[in-house]
């Protein structure tokens, strides 16, 4: 049997990064808060994005589809 971690080394192997970093140096953006108009604009443009993304894959899967059909046609052909 191989012989198991204590919880104190994962404790210790774990230690979180941020608390190294002083707060004062954060170079973050300031939050603004959105109105709902360019919140909803901004969940149909994702949305759009991913119809988009959709319909690209979808074409692919049936250029695919395509090739195995004649595939098909040429294996039963013989």
């Amino acid at each position: 049997m191989a012989p198991r971690k204590s919880a104190s080394a994962k404790q210790s192997t774990l230690a979180p990064t941020a608390s190294l970093e002083p707060a004062s140096t954060s170079t973050r953006k300031p939050w603004i808060k959105k109105t709902t108009v360019e919140v909803v604009l901004d969940q149909i443009g994702k949305q759009e994005k991913k119809v988009a993304d959709m319909r690209a894959a979808v074409a692919h899967e049936e250029r695919e589809l395509d090739k195995l059909q004649q595939a098909k046609k040429v294996l039963e052909s013989k």
